[in-house]
């Protein structure tokens, strides 16, 4: 046996419609042997908070070893894992096919069901995990709700903060009064016959995000893909259970996958490349989906059509080329490489996709923006989520560049925030980004599409 792995690390599909999934017994020997393991290597002591709480706890302990440290003080490292996979696609020597066979995102994944099971849930974050209720509830009184979880808003976020435990200094985002698939039954937006790329059909799965929070994202990308030739149809069966996922609801997780799938099966069928507009979502359905159900025929063939929005265009320039009429960009750009688009191994996309923009100034962040979802907003995390992305937001600032694009919405919004309050401490290197934006949306705007 090697020491440490040079191969491409492989999932094992989870075990999780066995008994032996939540049985205590052997998640703690499991959780021991993998924290042991994890204790002897400390490769991973700078990507998140779970691995120095793992670490203090053994340095700290009787001796110095993993023995004298009792199960039960597991929970915070369990708490501050947000799965976003760094540890087992960038650092871990011991992932599969290595012999030792660590997973350690799925060991929190499966502590977090086996919790979920025997009824340990969180309110707020099982009532923030309903995407699509909250957003179908929001949507008619969007201006009213957008007031009310304004952070600046005195009266109601502290009152919010002591209800309901969503921290009175986070950034929420914002709902649309419109959701983007009610845009796109309205706009008709034709394929450029002109384009190179034009005969290309594809279908834009927006995600919750995008359709309820973000529809500017997809009209972006509907733009940007008609002018190059695309035909893109539209079509949102539902969530694709990343909260759920969070909260270790894997039944839940796999409804949504079955439904999406089942619904999405028609258009991979007639040979329809599936674009995902969030990193989170693509992510779900490439990967995470088909280790939850490896027996679904749907969900392996979605995991194969589908491919991320900076992905698709990039494989268009590289294919049949570009549509002619990009302009330069003023004001330099600042690339946040998210956890959940470096997870799928196809490469830094944004960065590549933006490149193609003329005389650009582009800076890259390779550092985690520590929001991790409902980990970013409620109170017993929200400062360990600024706390892990502060690297990030301090190179926001230095950079100093007019705009920030991350394919996780909300990783671009927590490291605005993040840098707005270290602008004061920095003045002297840098200044806060003017816009948050996806990196397609910075694409229409070469095209002068927005």
């Amino acid at each position: 046996m090697r020491e440490g792995s040079l191969d491409a690390p492989t999932r094992h599909a989870l075990e999780w419609q066995t008994e032996a999934f939540y049985d205590p017994q052997e998640i703690d020997a499991e959780l021991r042997r993998v924290f042991d393991i994890c204790h002897g290597c400390r490769r991973c002591f700078n990507l998140c908070d779970s691995f120095p709480r793992l670490f203090d706890l053994i340095d700290e302990s009787e001796t110095g070893e993993l023995d004298s440290v009792a199960s039960e003080d597991f929970a915070p490292v369990v708490e501050a894992c947000t799965l976003c996979d760094m540890c087992f696609m960038t650092k871990c020597p011991y992932v599969p096919p290595h012999e030792f066979n660590l997973d350690f995102p799925h060991l929190m994944l499966r502590v977090r069901a086996a919790e979920a099971r025997a009824g340990k849930k969180n309110f707020t974050q099982e009532q923030l995990a309903q995407m699509d209720r909250n957003g179908r509830l929001a949507a008619p009184v969007a201006p009213f709700v957008n007031w009310g979880s304004d952070k600046n808003n005195k009266l109601t976020r502290p009152l919010i903060d002591k209800t309901l435990g969503i921290d009175a200094r986070a950034e929420l985002p914002k709902f649309a009064a419109r959701t983007f698939v009610s845009r796109a039954r309205r706009d008709d937006v034709a394929p450029n016959p002109h384009a190179p790329a034009h005969g290309r059909e594809a279908v834009i799965f927006p995600t919750c995000f995008v359709n309820y929070n973000g529809p500017d994202v997809g009209t972006a990308a509907r733009a940007v893909l008609a002018l190059n030739g695309v035909a893109a149809e539209v079509a949102y069966p539902g969530c694709c259970g990343m909260p759920q996922l969070e909260a270790g609801h894997l039944d839940k997780v796999a409804k949504a996958a079955e439904k999406v799938a089942k619904a999405l099966r028609p258009y991979v069928d007639d040979g329809k490349t599936v674009i995902a507009l969030t990193a989170s979502c693509g992510l779900m359905m490439k990967f995470e989906w088909p280790l939850i159900l490896p027996e679904s025929e749907d969900v392996a063939a979605l995991a194969k059509a589908v491919m991320d929005i900076d992905e698709y265009i990039v494989d268009i320039a590289k294919t049949e080329g570009l549509a002619d009429g990009m302009r330069a960009i003023d004001g330099g750009v600042t690339v946040h490489l998210a956890c959940h688009a470096r997870a799928q191994n196809m490469g830094a996309k944004a960065a590549e996709l933006l490149r193609l923009i003329p005389e650009i100034k582009l800076d890259v962040i390779e550092r985690c923006s520590g929001h991790g979802g409902t980990f970013g907003v409620v109170k017993p995390t929200h400062e360990v989520a600024m706390k892990v992305g502060k690297t990030a937001m301090r190179n926001v600032v230095k950079h100093g560049n007019k705009y920030l694009v991350s394919d996780c919405p909300l990783a671009a919004k927590h490291l605005v925030q993040g840098a707005s309050e270290l602008t004061s401490e920095l003045a002297e290197d840098g200044h806060t980004p003017v816009q948050a934006l996806h990196p397609v949306q910075l694409f229409a705007m070469a095209y002068g599409l927005t």
